[in-house]
């Protein structure tokens, strides 16, 4: 909080109320300019279950204790982006223009996070089967998630998508793996952008931040001797918003513990 706006006297407060109402305003007109709707093609995979979905590009392991449940995809590697994509949100519906009205479930969408990566298969020309190759935007979707819009007989659909800001319950999550001078930091149940550009860590006994870098899908590596020290991290997401985790890493920790911040983005 601001303790300043409490301490403000009646006006000030009643002139803030007016400029946070004209703030509220000016984003409901820019809101007229709805996100546009990019076309892309889906298919699904992993099984009615979803249990061949965990795991995955991203590190995020057991989608179901992570708390992506089934609705998540595999992106192309044109949206996956080495990685840089884990954890944002999409919002993706039949693309009622384009597809077969047979395997199409129109006015419908469901939203996904980015868990895994589709590969490329370059054996098979890009429109068809190798759906993932660039520069195809392509989302190979769980299998429940893809059948909110499409009808399993169709296999493949064209779709419209939009990146949305992810909703998520509660605060981020960090998964610490690996061994001593290797601490491997997966960062999970990411709200609003979703995605992390930057990662530091601090230990409790120093002042300085110490910048880690992604070693693969949303791990993140420091090769710092910080085993069993209390750990601060800080995170930059891909909007360039920063949040301070203090001590979210109590000292005698060990490697596979998994920790639940009360910060969110």
């Amino acid at each position: 909080g601001h303790p300043a706006t409490y301490m403000a006297s009646a006006p000030a407060r009643a002139t803030a109320v007016v400029a946070l109402v004209l703030a509220c305003c000016g984003l409901a007109m820019a809101a007229d300019n709805a996100p546009v709707w990019l076309r892309a093609h889906a298919t699904f995979y992993g099984g009615a279950d979803a249990s061949d979905t965990m795991g995955g590009a991203c590190g995020y392991g057991n989608l179901y204790s992570a708390g992506y449940s089934t609705r998540t995809a595999a992106l192309s590697q044109a949206l996956f982006n080495d990685g840089a994509a884990c954890g944002q949100c999409y919002k993706i519906a039949c693309d009622r223009k384009l597809a077969d009205p047979m395997f199409c479930k129109p006015g419908i969408s469901v939203t996904i996070t980015a868990t895994n990566l589709c590969p490329p298969n370059y054996a098979l020309p890009s429109d068809n089967g190798g759906w993932c190759n660039p520069p195809r935007p392509h989302f190979d979707m769980a299998q429940p998630a893809w059948e909110k819009i499409g009808v399993y007989k169709g296999g493949i659909i064209p779709v419209m998508y939009q990146r949305v800001p992810c909703v998520k319950k509660g605060g981020v999550r960090f998964k610490i793996a690996g061994h001593d001078y290797f601490n491997l930091v997966n960062v999970f149940n990411v709200a609003a952008a979703g995605s992390i550009k930057s990662m530091d860590v601090k230990t409790s006994n120093s002042d300085l931040w110490a910048p880690m870098g992604r070693n693969w899908g949303a791990n993140w590596q420091s090769l710092a001797n910080l085993t069993g020290k209390m750990l601060s991290f800080r995170l930059t997401n891909t909007d360039g918003q920063t949040l301070v985790f203090n001590n979210i890493v109590p000292a005698g920790w060990t490697f596979g513990q998994t920790f639940a911040s009360k910060l969110q983005f």
